[in-house]
């Protein structure tokens, strides 16, 4: 049995779906897995910042194109990619286990955050990133940083920054956490929804591939996802745009954290509701609303008005 999954060209994106092939041929003896590269909108305009070029499904539809057309069989997407509302026919069947979902410095020198000079320059595209950024430092210059990981390590050197900001799951999972200078305390930066999680889609009527994946999938990690996923999907957010939010897993209890921010920083609206891990999307649900009648609403409407999400 031949199973096809689909993937982005980086890579990240590779070893990330070698993973997933790797496990699924060491589970099932008897199927052997290809890896199609598919080339998706976010990879080829390299020249834009995400939230200038629409942020929904940049790194998803192409793929998500070929699955719908039987071309591949599954697709494996990083998390935070992935957009509130997913075509009818498929579903994020399979969570593995959630790596580090926190944000890290890479600094010139190893300065931490606390240590950077004023008016220091870095790195991202991310405005989530930035506007937590600007919160806690609002001297600094942030500087528009696309590409891969290498790429993005290059342009520390060749961009006259101090240091860029990147996922901590993406070097762990590349092997270079030795390049990580500070791990961001979630007090200061909260992650993007769905951060260090993997999530892997399927055709709905494809019931021998669903039961092919049951292995792989990490409770903990699918219900904090559907929390965090049911918090933007209230907000009606996309993957660029100034949303956090993380839940935590411990037993039984769930702890959820979101924020919606001013792209500035100038005002960062954060709440948290703790419940139970069966409460998850209602918990999700709520947060946002609080957000909402905090007046995340207008921030997101400003921020929409000018063509981003």
């Amino acid at each position: 049995m031949i199973l096809r999954i689909g993937t982005r060209a980086s890579k990240l994106a590779l070893r990330q779906s070698k993973w997933v092939k790797d496990g699924i041929e060491a589970t099932h003896p008897h199927v052997n897995v290809d890896l199609i590269r598919i080339k998706t909108r976010g990879d080829k305009i390299l020249d834009s910042p995400l939230s200038k070029i629409g942020g929904k499904g940049l790194f998803v539809k192409e793929i998500e194109d070929a699955l719908l057309e039987k071309r591949v069989d599954l697709a494996v997407h990083s998390m935070k990619d992935v957009p509130a509302e997913l075509p009818d026919r498929l579903m994020l069947s399979t969570f593995p286990k959630r790596e580090d979902p926190a944000d890290v410095l890479i600094s010139i020198g190893d300065q931490t955050l606390d240590q950077f000079p004023h008016q220091a320059r870095v790195g991202t595209s991310s405005l989530r990133r930035g506007a937590q950024l600007l919160h806690v430092r609002p001297d600094i210059e942030l500087v528009p940083l696309r590409g891969n990981v290498d790429t993005r390590l290059r342009k520390l050197e060749t961009e006259n920054l101090h240091a860029i900001i990147l996922a901590a799951a993406g070097l762990k999972r590349l092997g270079l956490s030795n390049r990580i200078t500070q791990t961001l305390p979630f007090d200061q930066v909260l992650p993007a929804v769905g951060q260090g999680a993997l999530g892997i889609e399927t055709r709905r009527d494809d019931k021998q591939t669903l039961n092919l994946l049951q292995f792989l999938d990490h409770k903990a990690t699918r219900i904090a996802v559907s929390t965090e996923r049911a918090f933007l999907k209230e907000l009606e957010g996309g993957c660029q745009v100034p949303i956090a939010g993380l839940a935590q897993l411990d037993e039984d209890k769930l702890r959820f954290q979101g924020m919606v921010a001013e792209i500035d920083g100038s005002r960062i609206l954060r709440e948290e509701i703790i419940g139970t891990k069966d409460q998850a999307e209602e918990i999700g649900i709520a947060l946002a609303t609080r957000l909402l009648d905090s007046g995340a609403g207008s921030i997101l409407e400003k921020i929409y008005g000018k063509g981003l999400g």
